[in-house]
């Protein structure tokens, strides 16, 4: 087996430029990246502006209409032409493309999801040789294929212009999301080689976990070749657990025979568990291929580990729930999206990694890799074993309906053998998911009255892909991890696929319709998306926004918001809670903690219905670029309020004050494995501090559960709800609650003292409450991009201290760091 990498030394120019473009475009050869994409190998060449900074988004628009070539030269030793098979691999071409090799063409692409291999036999030459690829525009294809497969109905692209995306396989949200821009992309954006072999080559291996307890595993590895020849051959396989030891399987694969199958039986196995559950041990699993001439192996890391998904109906409707080694996980974590517009570029392991790191240090336990992304590289599936995060898959099908006629559905069978081979191995990866809201659109969506259903009439639209084709594909090619046709999905299409008894839902009437407290009228089995907006952090959103644009409706910041009502929505759902603010500082801390208050409401109140419901993933994790979005980390990579809050309210332990008909519980919601019991104090308190009522209460709280402790007796209801409030503690478990909006509160001015110490570039800021301090928050990014507190929405009662711990190498004073904006409190924005 010989590899012959082709990474260096290409070059772009374009091949048909866009009417739009800069003038001399036509005549320009830039360096270009590979892997890589022509956004960053522009920027690269200086040929345009940062195309996240102000309004440059609008100001590139004709990439995506011009067609471009990329062009290398590479030398091949004559002992390459020598082998049985000579091929060039492209792993991935984003998307439409024309290969040529020394003038020959080798083929046409339409699909940037799998890899594509060409015969180089009768193409390739001793010396020097010169690779082409050309790329069409994949703009100018989609739009030629919807006329060609007839138009059918899409949405999704909030503020920006609507594309067919629909009718080309490429990444849905390269073409605008209602939280990303148009950034049509292009280019060899995963690796490309020359590769040549003798007699076989090892072209897939699917180690699936038919079966594991405690005492027993059952590991059956098949093996899938490409035979260049006819001999019979060896294949050896050997699995080395975490502890060392190792177990080495042989078998004889005869000269007629491109398949195999190895099992291995594993004794007493260690077993991989979501974080949270318990440990996450890999299994090295190498397989060697010998006989004729041929010599090729392959290696990876598995996880021995059981998944199901239970949908049993019960007397409320239909459970929701995934076992893991057969036990039940309440799943809590969000939807994930690429995490850059310019992938691979942007997005190496090394990022990957920290943004997975960010999921598990908010105590998620699982990310829904959403449909209108990609399937994403080896590295996060990787990284998602290790660290024992789970992942739901959907295939890439998102807010549209899908012709299931030629080309488009061999393409989409294509991908998804592709992919379902691919990501096989991977014991994070738990679900398979057919689509997103494409079932919820067919019945719910569309113009002037009429859904999508009454649009399309008799033609396809995608459901034989989400209950015939994916599902047959996932059963003959793993059969190992369970398959939902949709995210949402009632489990039937004689039920509403969003109804709340049923499947999986997504709540979206609250940010489009109402106050977070709705949140309560809008119970789920398992809600899969639901979310509110913020702006980003003040560092990435200074690195954007040009100073004299920093207004809610500025052409800038209209830019980075593509919800068409997003600024509406938040304003407005900020006036239920907060009086009115004209600064833009105020309006950004409070649009922040409007946000982390309405996440904490939805999944307080999904968790408080557990086992009812089994699940909350909020929209969304991550940003793919500098903007006002659902997300908690925000396209710079750092932390919005809301991730701090989700720290909080995805606890193992949490207490929860849930209204319902017109009263208030207390719930204590035990994620863990060990029973939880001592002492909770329930106080009520005016701001003073002053204790008004106080009841202990035992708690034993069971593992895995969710108990109700009490309603509110009434010694516990407000005498003055402008000034009370109530506090709940279980050792270091504290909530509190607050009986009206804080525009009616008497919020103290807030008084505090604060003392700074600091060693090296570790400054820690201590803050000790004089009055009560509500969501006081440490925006020190304000003066040091790269900083970052330990915490935020701390409340502080009168006499408490918390210190703040950040590294920056500037030398900040306390002055500094606790004058607003900087820090801020609730406080401020009471009851005038």
């Amino acid at each position: 087996m010989k590899k012959l990498m082709l990474h260096a030394d290409w070059t772009v120019s374009a091949a048909k430029v866009s009417p739009d473009a800069p003038a001399d475009l036509g005549t320009r050869t830039i360096p270009a990246v590979v892997p890589g994409c022509i956004h960053t190998d522009l920027r690269a060449a200086g040929l345009i502006d940062d195309p996240y900074y102000g309004e440059n988004e609008t100001k590139v628009q004709w990439i995506g209409r011009t067609d471009w070539r990329y062009r290398c030269a590479f030398s091949a030793d004559a002992a390459l032409l020598q082998h049985d098979r000579v091929e060039l691999v492209c792993e991935g071409l984003d998307t439409v493309a024309r290969v040529e090799l020394n003038g020959k063409l080798l083929g046409e692409t339409f699909n940037m999801r799998h890899p594509h291999r060409f015969d180089v036999r009768d193409a390739l030459r001793a010396g020097e040789n010169e690779l082409v690829v050309t790329f069409r525009s994949a703009l100018a294809h989609a739009e030629e294929m919807e006329k060609r497969l007839g138009v059918l109905p899409h949405t999704g692209h909030g503020s920006n212009p609507p594309v067919p995306h629909n009718c080309i396989r490429k990444t849905a949200c390269d073409f605008g999301w209602d939280w990303g821009p148009v950034m049509v992309t292009c280019g060899i954006w995963r690796p490309i080689y020359v590769q040549a072999y003798d007699t076989a080559r090892i072209a897939s291996v699917r180690p699936l976990v038919r079966s594991a307890d405690k005492r027993r595993a059952a590991l059956e590895v098949l093996v899938d070749l490409d035979r260049a020849a006819a001999s019979e051959l060896t294949l050896t396989a050997t699995l080395t657990g975490p502890d060392g030891r190792k177990f080495e399987r042989r078998t004889a694969v005869p000269a007629d025979r491109a398949s195999a199958s190895i099992r291995f039986d594993v004794p007493r196995p260690r077993l991989w568990w979501p974080v949270g559950h318990g440990d996450h041990p890999l299994y090295h699993l190498s397989v060697k291929l010998a006989g004729g001439k041929s010599r090729d192996r392959f290696a990876c890391r598995v996880g021995l580990r059981t998944t199901e998904l239970d949908t049993r109906p019960d007397k409320a409707g239909s459970r929701f729930v995934l076992t893991v080694n057969g036990k039940e996980i309440f799943c809590k974590g969000a939807n994930w999206i690429p995490d850059d517009c310019f992938y691979p570029a942007r997005t190496d392991a090394a990022r990957l990694r920290r943004r997975l790191d960010q999921a598990i240090r908010a105590n998620m336990n699982i990310l829904r890799v959403w449909g209108g992304g990609l399937y994403e590289s080896d590295a996060f599936y990787d990284l998602c074993d290790e660290m024992g995060l789970m992942v739901w898959q959907d295939f890439n099908f998102a807010c549209a309906a899908y012709a299931e006629e030629e080309p488009l559905r061999g393409q989409v069978i294509a991908e998804a053998r592709y992919n379902v081979v691919r990501l096989s191995r991977h014991p994070s990866l738990v679900l398979w998911n057919g689509c997103n809201e494409n079932i919820l659109g067919y019945f719910h969506w569309g113009p002037a009255g009429n859904t999508w259903k009454d649009v399309i009439g008799t033609r396809t639209w995608g459901l034989g892909y989400y209950l015939d084709l994916l599902p047959g594909i996932v059963s003959e090619l793993d059969g190992t991890r369970p398959f939902w046709p949709g995210s949402p999905y009632s489990g039937s299409m004689d039920i509403s696929p969003n109804d709340g008894n049923h499947g999986n839902r997504h709540v979206w009437n609250v940010w489009f319709g109402g106050h977070y407290h709705n949140y309560y009228k809008n119970p789920s089995r398992f809600c899969s998306e639901f979310g509110f907006q913020a702006p980003p952090t003040w560092a990435t959103l200074d690195a954007c926004i040009p100073p004299d644009q920093r207004r809610e409706n500025s052409p800038a910041m209209l830019v980075h918001q593509k919800c068409p009502s997003g600024y509406e929505n938040i304003r407005k759902c900020m006036a239920e809670d907060f009086p009115a603010v004209e600064a833009f500082d105020d309006w950004h801390y409070l649009a922040q903690m409007f946000q982390a208050r309405a996440l904490k409401a939805g999944v307080s109140f999904y968790r408080s219905l557990q086992p009812f419901c089994m699940g909350t993933i909020y929209w969304q994790l991550n940003d793919c670029w500098p903007v006002t979005s659902w997300a908690a980390i925000d396209g710079g990579e750092r932390l919005k309020p809301l991730w701090y809050a989700s720290r909080k309210f995805f606890a193992d332990r949490v207490l929860i004050f849930q209204p319902t008909d017109g009263e208030i519980a207390l719930l204590a919601n035990n994620d863990s494995d060990r029973r939880w019991t001592g002492t909770l104090t329930l106080r009520r308190l005016n701001f003073a501090g002053q204790t008004l009522a106080v009841r202990k209460l035992k708690l034993n709280v069971p593992p895995r559960t969710n108990k109700r402790l009490l309603k509110l007796p009434k010694a516990f209801h407000a005498e003055d709800a402008a000034g009370e409030m109530l506090v709940a503690q279980a050792g270091t478990v504290r909530e509190t609650w607050f009986f009206t909006a804080d525009k009616n509160l008497a919020y103290p001015a807030p008084r505090f003292g604060a003392k700074l110490a600091r060693r090296g570039r570790i400054h820690r800021l201590t803050v000790t409450a004089e009055t009560l301090l509500r969501d006081l928050c440490l925006f020190v990014d304000r003066l040091d991009a790269d900083a970052e507190a330990n915490d935020q929405i701390v409340t502080l009662l009168p006499g408490e201290s918390f210190t703040f711990e950040f590294r920056s190498a500037r030398k900040l004073s306390a002055e500094q760091l606790t004058a607003p904006p900087v820090m801020q409190c609730a406080n401020r924005f009471g009851r005038k």
